[in-house]
């Protein structure tokens, strides 16, 4: 079969498959720990089913507006003055089907062939292949553990050339957790304003932040970066809604209806009755939100406590999300019962047959030295997981 050469360069998302491919271990009765889950362990919130339930009875299931109805975008609209001291006004919001389409709807509707896309690395996996999809190229900008994976002013510079066209910025960070702080984002946002170079500003992870960590969007830092930037968000990973499948985008005007357009012939409107679960998650109580922050901060604590106890393992405190992006390149070049572990992927492979614990490995990151580890399941299931894989270290050679 022929298929398009866009569509044979795109590469599957490593994280769904080793997530499937631990559920269909414990399905055959293995008690595989799965670390590769991207969200949250918790139910989502009574009130906002109730939301969806009611939505329901109440005949919401038919077409809506393309781009979401108008009480969830002025919602939207709201949390951006509230939360972020943005002021958008509904013909500037696109609600879409989970904040990844937002940002596949961005890139598709900003990018022209062979423009570049700047990608601090390590980036989440998806950002690469919708950036083939839109015949552009990913420029990937390297990060390390000694500058807190956060890229300075100074190399973003370096990378620009005539091609680039956006930068995709995303805070708190998946895989790193690491967030830029408002100091970072308005020297960022200088080089961009100075270049005229567009951002994608991933926020997805906004509510889940940790300590005294503040989250900053850069689109609220004056009116001529706001002018480049499109704001994505959603409900997904703070409401524990990730199936439900509500993002948005917030940006000038013109991008957002070019971005509405393209939706329009391709997914038409998201959920009628998610929209509706999506305005009572974000104008109901909040509380289910701070209870489930705080138990990942527990989590967190503890999963990076134990993983800088293991020898060949060095793991930075994440300040937001809910992963840990521990650097194993000390473990790398070593063997676990003669099979030669060569990279992170082999890595994640001889984990997961031999001990029964998923990983993602890091190369998918753009960063081959070290794995990611989803803190989103049970201090049960953390504490079983870090077992194995302390045992397991003490047996590499």
């Amino acid at each position: 079969m022929s298929l398009s050469k866009r569509i044979g360069s795109i590469s599957p998302s490593v994280t769904l498959a080793i997530t499937a491919k631990a559920k269909q271990m414990k399905a055959d009765g293995i008690d595989v720990v799965g670390f590769g889950a991207g969200e949250p362990d918790f139910d989502t919130p009574e009130h906002i089913k109730d939301a969806a339930k009611k939505a329901i009875d109440e005949g919401f299931t038919k077409y809506t507006p393309a781009s979401g109805i108008p009480e969830l975008k002025k919602a939207i609209c709201r949390k951006f003055k509230t939360d972020n001291n943005l002021d958008y006004s509904p013909d500037e919001v696109l609600v879409s089907c989970g904040a990844k389409h937002s940002i596949f709807n961005a890139i598709l509707a900003l990018c022209n062939e062979e423009d570049e896309v700047i990608l601090p690395s390590p980036y989440w996996v998806s950002y690469p292949e919708m950036i083939k999809v839109a015949g552009a190229k990913a420029v990937a900008l390297k990060t390390s553990h000694e500058d807190s994976f956060k890229i300075s002013p100074q190399q973003l510079k370096e990378v620009i050339t005539l091609k680039t066209k956006l930068l995709i910025l995303n805070s708190p960070s998946n895989p790193t957790g690491m967030v830029y702080s408002k100091e970072d984002l308005v020297a960022i946002s200088k080089v961009l304003v100075e270049k005229g170079i567009f951002c994608i500003s991933d926020e997805i992870y906004e509510k889940i932040i940790y300590d005294s960590e503040e989250h900053i969007s850069i689109a609220s830092l004056n009116p001529e970066i706001k002018k480049l930037t499109i704001v994505v968000n959603g409900v997904s990973k703070s409401y524990s809604m990730t199936g439900w499948r509500i993002g948005y985008a917030a940006g000038p005007k013109e991008i957002i209806k070019a971005m509405s357009n393209l939706q329009s012939h391709s997914t038409s409107n998201p959920t009628s009755i998610s929209q509706k679960a999506s305005l009572a998650a974000l104008e109901g109580t909040q509380e289910p939100l701070y209870n489930m922050v705080a138990e990942f901060a527990r989590r967190r604590d503890y999963i990076v406590d134990r993983l800088n106890s293991i020898e060949g393992i060095s793991c930075l405190k994440p300040q937001g999300a809910f992963y840990v992006f521990p650097d194993v390149s000390k473990i790398i070049g070593k063997a676990f019962k003669g099979q030669a572990i060569k990279d992170s992927s082999s890595l994640a492979d001889i984990l997961l047959e031999e001990v029964n614990v998923a990983v993602v490995p890091g190369g998918e990151f753009g960063a081959g030295e070290y794995i990611r580890l989803s803190y989103a399941t049970s201090m049960e299931n953390i504490t079983k997981g870090l077992d194995r894989i302390k045992e397991f270290v003490a047996k590499i050679s």
